[in-house]
């Protein structure tokens, strides 16, 4: 990716769309991988509902405008994660905020939630491909992390943070080889083990508030004698009972000048009979001026003394902790080295058992934990579960190469697709993820392969979070750069992803195969599609016309894409939304209005006696030139009416509107659809048959039986 120059230090993240980015994925996205110096992604008060994937990056902050004013928030059971057969493998995508290999971050001034046990009203079963009897219980104080780092993710600075969850491992930076990480004046809250560094961590001045009664604080020190998690000067509360910290393999505790709540259990950090044996290193935990509100217990006493080296309280800082391999505090260069990123080693210790992997090639898995007999596959299917983004949709193109699965992935091909599913390219655009998600349930149907179904699912789950309130359609989600964030009708995008939703909604056309869950929000997301289309008919002296290719999100209003795609009526895109219309089981009195009102401009902005043709010239770079010519009994359309005359526009990439095709580049007039046949269809047959169905006193369509 090249250095990131010294001329971009900060990009802006506001979710009003002040900034250059609405989201905090778009905003990491554009940034290089490696840099010589930090980048910051400032961002900006808002709440901001995405999962954020943080792959392959060094040397970024992110920066709050304020603590309380930024939340980074999103609902992400791990059990729940676990059911998928392909992301669930492990944990890569579990959390609100993910990182991996990405060393050298800071994060400061954030709020950062995993909501799902705070909404959660109780337990819920659900279908889960990768248990025994096929179904999981989802609890609502279950695993739920807000923060979760995999290996190369080190040296990982956490400053003037909030992080919360109402269930267990809400903070998990796991690199228990190479993991430093520093905290201080945070905020940290959840159930058992909420705080469980692996490695080396110092945490201070840290507020810790616990929902279970098992364990707050837990640490891995297994990779190495010297790693340690030290708090300091950290105050302890939580629900009646709760218990200091427990370890389930090598570890070592330093608390120095911590204060426990009243409500504390009288418990020791303790050997979770879980772990895996005996402890080489023995018993490591050490206090130092330490009290509890209501008095101390006596294993509050201080021992510090009897720890290795016997330090004094003063002398632990987070310098001391990290042994020379990380001076956090004065920043001196390290003296000792780290072991070095394994990019092709597992993470050993989110990987699912053996006994629940696939037995079969490349992506897909057994249908139960532990089958033995391979699930048929479709090797179509296969190379779509390789392309698919961890927020559940596909991308269109990888480097502007468009996405093909009718052909074996080379090697190069297939480790390119592993590489990349954070990267926040999904999109509806070009029949991607409305294509997957379809062909993935058919799929599905002919193997039973649980891998298909659940990966369909997934993309349903994206349609559903990508829908605005308002009941429109991004292009992209969530990147939301650039035109991406628009309401998109251009090219159909936005009625096809809801033609999914109502086929399954409907339960026809495969989707049925997909979990009955689902049915009711796609339902709802269709219901709120129609109410947008009805919104978004553009009102021209007082008159219902037609709509543009895209309209702004917020004020509903036609918008401009690129430069050769003005704010304009479309000829084109009208249709898919009126035929969308049309499909509605008993249409109101508003549906009935918008369609005739749409029909009857498509009637009255028809190009009567002409038609485009691509006509040869040897003197043009393509041999042809395209053209629209006069035809006796031929009627076409432009693709985009000027929003006041109704006139047709062509516009090249010089973004000025002219009034005949020949005025416009030859490079835009023949790579690009000006004009078509596209109503044709709908005025001649559709329509009337559609009349006649919902208006009695309508005419008889065209072949029909009277």
């Amino acid at each position: 990716m090249g250095i990131f120059s010294a001329r971009a230090q900060q990009v802006t993240v506001a979710a009003d769309g002040s900034g250059e980015f609405r989201t905090i994925q778009a905003a990491l996205n554009s940034l290089p991988n490696e840099a010589a110096k930090p980048r910051t992604v400032y961002i900006k008060n808002g709440t901001y509902r995405e999962k954020v994937m943080l792959d392959g990056k060094q040397k970024i902050t992110l920066k709050g405008q304020s603590e309380k004013g930024v939340v980074l928030t999103y609902a992400q059971a791990r059990d729940e994660w676990r059911c998928d057969p392909v992301a669930g493998q492990d944990d890569w995508g579990v959390a609100t905020l993910n990182m991996r290999n990405s060393p050298d971050i800071t994060l400061e001034n954030l709020t950062i939630i995993n909501s799902y046990g705070f909404e959660a009203k109780g337990d819920v079963e659900i279908p889960c491909a990768t248990a025994a009897n096929g179904k999981r219980t989802i609890g609502k104080n279950g695993h739920q992390m807000a923060l979760r780092t995999m290996p190369g993710t080190t040296r990982l600075t956490v400053k003037h943070c909030t992080l919360r969850a109402f269930g267990g491992d809400t903070v998990s930076p796991w690199d228990v080889d190479a993991g430093l990480y520093y905290f201080k004046d945070c905020t940290l809250e959840g159930g058992v083990d909420f705080y469980c560094p692996r490695g080396w961590a110092f945490a201070e001045n840290c507020r810790f508030i616990c929902h279970n009664t098992s364990a707050a604080i837990w640490h891995d020190g297994s990779g190495n004698q010297e790693s340690k998690t030290v708090l300091k000067n950290c105050s302890f509360e939580g629900d009646a009972g709760y218990k200091l910290g427990r370890f389930h393999r090598e570890a070592q505790f330093y608390l120095v000048n911590c204060n426990f709540s009243r409500d504390m259990a009288d418990a020791d950090i303790y050997w979770a009979n879980s772990g895996p044996g005996a402890k080489q290193w023995g018993r490591r935990v050490y206090y130092q001026n330490c009290h509890r509100k209501g008095g101390d217990y006596a294993w509050h006493k201080n021992n510090l003394s009897t720890a290795a080296g016997a330090p004094k309280a003063s002398g632990i800082t987070a310098d001391w902790t990290f042994g020379g391999r990380w001076f956090p505090v004065s920043g001196k260069p390290a003296t000792v080295v780290l072991p070095a990123y394994d990019p092709t080693a597992k993470d050993r210790y989110s990987t699912l058992p053996q006994t629940q992997a696939s037995t079969v090639p490349m992506a897909a898995a057994t249908a139960v934990a532990g089958a033995t007999a391979p699930v048929a596959i479709d090797s179509v299917a296969e190379r779509m579960l390789l392309y698919q983004r961890s927020v559940g949709g596909w991308p269109k193109a990888l480097d502007d190469v468009k996405v093909k699965y009718d052909h074996p992935l080379t090697t190069a091909e297939r480790a390119a697709a592993r590489k990349v599913p954070a990267k926040s390219d999904a999109t509806i655009d070009n029949d991607a993820t409305t294509r997957e998600i379809r062909y993935l349930a058919k799929a599905y149907k002919a193997t039973q392969n649980p891998a298909y179904k659940a990966a369909a699912e997934r993309g349903i789950r994206y349609l559903l979070a990508m829908q605005y309130p308002n009941g429109g359609f991004p292009q992209y989600y969530p990147d939301e750069s650039g035109y991406r964030h628009q309401i998109t009708y251009n090219d159909n995008a936005m009625v096809k992803a809801l033609q999914v939703l109502r086929d399954l909604s409907r339960r026809t056309n495969d989707l049925d195969a997909l979990d009955a869950s689902l049915t009711a929000p796609a339902a709802k997301a269709v219901d709120l599609g129609i109410a947008c289309m009805l919104k978004t008919q553009y009102v021209q002296r007082g008159k219902l016309t037609a709509w543009c290719a895209q309209h702004d999100e917020k004020t509903l209003l036609p918008a401009k894409a690129r430069a050769f795609e003005l704010a304009s009526l479309s000829g084109m895109e009208t249709v898919g939304i009126v035929r969308f219309l049309m499909d509605t089981d008993n249409p109101s009195p508003e549906i009935r209005k918008s369609v005739e009102a749409a029909v009857a401009w498509l009637e009255a902005v028809k190009l009567s006696g002409y038609t485009v043709k691509d006509q040869p010239d040897p003197k043009q770079p393509k041999g042809f030139d395209r053209v629209i010519v006069p035809e006796a009994g031929s009627t076409i359309w432009a693709r985009f009416y000027d929003l006041t005359t109704n006139q047709p526009i062509y516009v090249g990439r010089e973004s000025k509107p002219m009034s005949r095709l020949a005025d416009i580049e030859y490079e835009r007039r023949t790579g690009y659809a000006y004009a078509g046949v596209w109503p044709e269809k709908l005025l001649s047959r559709e329509y009337p048959r559609w009349q006649q169905k919902w208006n009695k006193t309508a005419s008889p369509a065209p072949g029909s039986i009277k």
